[in-house]
């Protein structure tokens, strides 16, 4: 296989090149918005003529915390709608195509657990809305180019991700980023720390070392076009996850919580029942050594993580 990854650069991308770099059997080609403007369709073509690949993963999306989406989702719908089309477009030749769409795509109100077959039964989380629509194309449109040419376009969602190589930057960074990074400058400073929200919201968090590994799985194994979701399914709540960072950093310093700000959807318990009735014995890594491992990583990488 000639596997062409986008969006490499990211969290997913730079842990999935971890994965594979002994891989002998397939050949990997690792794109970045550096190789072509994905929301331009003609570099998108460019990019594929030049590279031929047989198979593609996309993990090329415009991402952002909660407080960037409630502000810029017109800019989240745009940019994430015209990477997606533009990539189908462009996948018409290869075997088989895989993109990422996200937990955040569900629906709002709906019966927990949520399973893939819940994606569209009402509307997501308004404080996402735009980069939530998105996403939930990816489907919509997958399902379309299946049915009119023959193409296998599947979809994987993820859980909330975290691990080595994210973006940790202060303004647009998602929770566990952002709380590594507050933590340590709170540390530093011997200022209190300050958390947006209640601390009520609950998450299940995968290490993106586990999505890349199930991503190779799914490039191998998953023949079925409907959507696959891939996450751990223990639930955290933000006061708890902040626990946890707590005795990593040994910080006892003071924190506090600014409820004025949005908690975001309190809730989204996703159920991986589906890939448990396909996969041998899907494991995912316990979060709190995958704190440890993020923190050490965050802390020696200073001049290299993305901020």
């Amino acid at each position: 296989m000639k596997i062409l990854v986008l969006g490499s650069d990211g969290l997913v991308g730079k842990n999935l090149q971890d994965l594979v770099n002994s891989d002998t059997e397939n050949e990997w080609i690792f794109a970045t918005r550096l190789d072509g403007d994905l929301t331009v369709l003609k570099k998108v073509e460019n990019l594929f003529e030049k590279v031929k690949p047989t198979h593609v993963i996309n993990l090329a999306a415009y991402v952002g915390g909660l407080y960037k989406n409630m502000s810029r989702g017109v800019e989240f719908f745009e940019k994430n709608i015209l990477i997606n089309i533009n990539v189908m477009k462009a996948s018409l030749s290869v075997k088989k195509l895989i993109s990422l769409m996200s937990t955040c795509i569900f629906p709002d109100k709906i019966d927990y657990p949520i399973t893939e077959e819940k994606l569209h039964l009402g509307p997501p989380h308004p404080s996402n809305e735009g980069y939530a629509y998105s996403k939930r194309m990816i489907d919509v449109l997958s399902r379309a180019y299946n049915k009119e040419y023959g193409t296998k376009y599947i979809t994987v969602i993820p859980g909330n991700l975290y691990g080595p190589y994210d973006n940790f930057n202060l303004e647009d960074a998602h929770v566990i980023p952002s709380l590594i990074h507050k933590m340590k400058n709170a540390k530093l400073s011997g200022e209190p720390l300050i958390i947006f929200g209640s601390g009520n919201a609950l998450r299940q968090f995968t290490h993106a070392s586990d999505l890349a590994k199930y991503l190779v799985w799914t490039l191998n194994n998953y023949e079925d076009t409907e959507p696959l979701i891939v996450s751990s399914e223990d639930e955290y709540s933000i006061f708890d996850l902040v626990q946890i960072l707590k005795q990593e950093f040994e910080y006892d310093g003071e924190i506090s919580w600014d409820n004025t700000r949005s908690d975001g959807q309190i809730k989204k318990t996703i159920s991986c029942e589906k890939l448990k009735k396909i996969h041998p014995d899907p494991h995912f890594r316990d979060l709190r050594d995958g704190l440890k491992e993020t923190i050490i990583w965050f802390l020696n990488s200073e001049n290299n993580y993305r901020k």
